[in-house]
């Protein structure tokens, strides 16, 4: 498997990969577009244009280096702590053919460390507790991290890096098309 940043001839597999992983998922968000798009894949069209993107933290997955074909996908986004820079992580896609192979979990170590390697103090993201914790996530509000909907608990969770600084510590705000949702 190769991980790689994005390029732009990407986009269109990206944005297949994305619906194709999102597919049927009820809790969708935004909800399925009218051409019967999962929302995720509009929401990371919504972050390429986003001034919270950041290029080197959209990641692609490609079952081998000759294999060009994208089989995941991982972005992180600029979102803020109070004031100071943090990354929000999401969405995260694999093409359902190749789940459980291990891509999704390449994809996270990859993006953790090219953002720990570019200076970011902390990655947050919404997501199932049991599967991210094996990646050093916990519960944000451990970190002293408000989450931008208390009701989301435990699903908010933090994964801090070498540049965490607990002063960092504040309410999250995520790039602007998340605002959208």
């Amino acid at each position: 498997m190769l991980i790689r940043q994005e390029r732009p001839s990407d986009v269109p597999a990206i944005r297949a990969v994305t619906a194709a992983a999102f597919a049927g998922v009820a809790h969708s968000a935004p909800p399925v577009e009218p051409d019967g798009v999962p929302g995720e894949a509009t929401l990371v069209g919504w972050l390429r244009e986003d001034k919270g993107w950041v290029p080197e933290l959209s990641l692609v997955a490609q079952e081998t280096p000759v294999d060009s074909a994208v089989v995941g996908h991982v972005v992180a986004t600029r979102g803020r702590l109070a004031d100071r820079p943090a990354l929000g992580l999401g969405p995260l896609s694999v093409h359902p053919a190749h789940q459980g192979r291990g891509v999704g979990s390449a994809l996270v170590h990859a993006v953790l460390g090219a953002a720990d390697a570019l200076g970011e103090p902390v990655v947050v993201l919404l997501g199932d507790p049991a599967l991210y914790s094996r990646f050093g996530f916990g519960p944000a509000r451990d970190l002293g991290i408000e989450a931008p909907d208390p009701a989301w608990g435990d699903y908010f969770q933090a994964r801090a890096l070498t540049a965490w600084d607990a002063a960092y510590a504040a309410p999250f705000r995520y790039a602007a098309p998340f605002d959208r949702l």
